[in-house]
């Protein structure tokens, strides 16, 4: 004979909403591809494939899906924070969307990818640290499409 005992926690769990933050982050990565496209096409052509060893050769269009697979990862991230935030007001997400795209060029672009890269070899290596300011307007444009898709799908998904 055996028993078992049930215990209930009390515990919240606020996660956002994952399919919005992918979904977010697939929509900024193609829209900050497409500007870093017109404006250094070598940052998509050689910098992020280098990262993971496939460029050189340039090779844009693996740099554009590696490109946007970190979009969709920091989508999911940008949704954890919305969600332990507890954030419902539109305009407070794009606002986030806006302050994450910073927090990823200060941190991700500026500090991370040049090591990263100097790491690999990379023809492609950026000074340390490398405050570009083409660099955080294409994130500040990937953060505002992101918090604007989540803003407008959360609720959908």
């Amino acid at each position: 004979m055996s028993t078992t005992t049930a215990t209930e926690h009390g515990t919240r769990a606020e996660s956002g909403n994952w399919r919005a933050g992918t979904i977010g982050g697939i929509a900024g990565g193609l829209a900050m591809g497409a500007l870093v496209l017109a404006m250094n096409a070598a940052t998509i052509s050689v910098a992020i494939p280098s990262l993971y060893g496939l460029a050189p050769p340039p090779a844009p269009g693996l740099g554009l899906v590696v490109h946007v697979s970190h979009g969709a990862v920091l989508g999911v991230v940008f949704a954890g924070i919305v969600g332990s935030l507890d954030l419902d007001d539109d305009r407070a997400v794009v606002g986030l969307g806006v302050a994450w795209g910073v927090v990823t060029w200060a941190v991700l672009a500026a500090l991370v990818m040049p090591v990263w890269l100097g790491a690999v070899g990379s023809p492609a290596n950026p000074p340390f640290p490398n405050f570009a300011p083409p660099s955080l307007l294409w994130h500040v444009v990937y953060g505002l499409v992101l918090g604007g898709v989540y803003a407008a799908t959360a609720d959908r998904l």
